[in-house]
């Protein structure tokens, strides 16, 4: 039996898990860490945590798995995406990466735009200069810190830093590369336009790969101190997104998949580059050699639900370690009894800027329609509901572009809701279906692996194989319809603040 490694590099948690070639989960480790916000819209981490986290959960499942370090073929690393990994001539990390919901780069789009036309820079990137991507970054950093911009020798993304400790090699794959506003995302290729004009050396960036490529092998001593071998491969993998994609069996056109994780993601796979010339949602190379995806970003999807829980929900934290099960189920119980709505209630998930369809960084989170009638329950399904209001958004837009899809999956933690996934299904009024294999984009990077490894023939062969259906969800014809009506004054209310929130942005701290 052949084995295959998946790491997920996460914005709370790597995640590392080992499949056999039929997917069956083997063993799994998670390993936790903090995220830095220094200043109000700033977002890092420290890409050492990430090694520390890598490293201790490929030990971990290898020592609980019992497989022969021989029979373990493969690793396929995902990644939260558009994070800045900056390394000096030794290899050696410069500062804290800046991470994807990172909103601090607003003058460096300006100055980007300057440089290029709007238009110039979506027909070559796909997409028009935005804050959270790493181009903008790379800017910041030469502008605010001109002393570790000195130091840079090398420029990486999350996952392709693990990538590096691995194996010592400097490379991406098409993915994750296509979130850093450096690629020509319709030629599968770096840029020379973009870097000549943004004035960043095309030898700090490394080779560009397809995602089931082989990029490099384990380094011996990496291989001794997790207990693998120095001749397991390691694939380009994808970023998080691509990964999942792959993870759910989002690899042929109309099919599509919504992720609730920290950001929210509608994600639609086409074998056509399809670019929204508003750009309002983001067209990416995806993981299948040859295609792409347009997916839209909600920037505080679970971000938003986890926030209130660890703010103002202590009394379910409570209750939840006292009776041994997951706080969530306990919040989902009590949202469960209050009505479609949330009694006039409506949440803006803006707590760390909005991508689509808005592109605001200066946007920020309201509870509209607050009274003494609503209580926690009332906030909480508000939270979920202004949520899925913005991911309706997204799906509305490819639909607006001609993209159709007749199947949509739902993944990541808040997939697993039942009453969110049946908000989804009653705002995009089709049913939101769920695979058995729960493991998402480690699953999607293991795949990846195996087709570079020969285990399997192609992307689309090993999903037909591995994925299957689970749990279906049928839009409520009453609730969809009351939906329509909240969410058209949702779309109002950002309309309606959209100067207060420029105004509040320009106010002293």
């Amino acid at each position: 039996m052949n084995y295959l490694i998946g790491i997920d590099v996460g914005t709370s948690a790597t995640k590392t898990v080992l499949f056999d070639e039929n997917g069956a989960v083997i063993a799994s480790s998670s390993y936790e860490y903090p995220l830095y916000q220094p200043h109000n819209g700033w977002a890092e981490q420290k890409p050492e945590d990430w090694k520390a986290a890598v490293l201790a959960t490929l030990k971990t499942v290898k020592e609980k798995s019992g497989v022969s370090a021989e029979d373990i073929k493969g690793i396929g690393i995902s990644g939260q995406m558009h994070g800045l990994v900056m390394l000096d001539e030794a290899g050696e990390v410069i500062r804290p990466s800046i991470i994807w919901c990172d909103q601090r780069t607003g003058a460096e789009v300006e100055d980007m735009l300057k440089l290029m036309p709007r238009e110039r820079w979506i027909e070559i990137t796909a997409n028009p200069p935005l804050t959270g991507w790493t181009a903008a970054k790379i800017l910041w950093v030469r502008k605010n810190e001109p002393d570790n911009y000195a130091r840079c020798r090398h420029i990486l993304l999350p996952k392709d830093y693990i990538r590096y400790v691995l194996t010592g090699v400097f490379a991406t794959e098409v993915s994750d590369a296509s979130g850093m506003q450096l690629l020509d995302v319709p030629g599968r290729c770096w840029s020379e336009e973009v870097l000549r004009t943004l004035d960043i050396p095309a030898e700090w960036l490394g080779r560009v790969y397809e995602s089931c490529q082989v990029t490099g092998q384990l380094l011996p001593e990496i291989a001794r101190a997790v207990g693998l071998s120095a001749d397991t491969k390691v694939v380009g993998g994808a970023g998080d997104n691509a990964a999942a994609a792959v993870g759910t069996g989002v690899v042929r056109d109309g099919r599509a998949f919504t992720t609730i994780g920290s950001s929210g993601v509608v994600f639609a796979h086409s074998s056509q580059v399809t670019i929204d010339p508003k750009g309002r949602v983001h067209t990416c190379c995806c993981a299948v050699p040859g295609a792409w995806h347009i997916m839209g970003v909600t920037q505080g999807a679970g971000l938003s639900l986890k926030w209130f829980k660890d703010n103002f929900c202590q009394d379910y934290v409570a209750e939840a370690e006292k009776e041994g099960v997951d706080v969530y189920d306990l919040i989902n119980r009590d949202i469960d009894k209050i009505p479609v709505g949330s009694d006039r209630l409506i949440y803006l998930p803006y707590l760390m800027g909005e991508r689509t369809p808005h592109l605001d960084p200066d946007c920020r989170g309201v509870f509209f329609g607050l009274s003494a009638i609503h209580t926690k329950a009332h906030l909480l399904r508000a939270v979920m509901e202004g949520v899925s209001y913005s991911l309706a958004d997204c799906n509305d837009i490819l639909t607006e572009m001609g993209v159709a899809v007749d199947q949509m999956m739902a993944c990541g933690g808040g997939g697993k809701s039942p009453v969110w996934r049946q908000m989804l299904a009653d705002l995009y009024r089709c049913q939101v279906k769920t695979v058995h294999q729960s493991e998402g984009p480690a699953l999607g990077v293991a795949i990846l692996a195996g087709v570079g490894c020969g285990i399997y023939g192609s992307v689309e062969e090993a999903c037909d194989k591995l994925i299957s259906a689970d749990k279906c969800c049928d839009p409520a014809a009453g609730d969809a319809e009351q939906y329509a009506k909240y969410h058209e004054l949702y779309k109002k209310l950002y309309v309606n603040l959209k100067d207060s929130y420029k105004e509040l942005a320009a106010m002293p701290s």
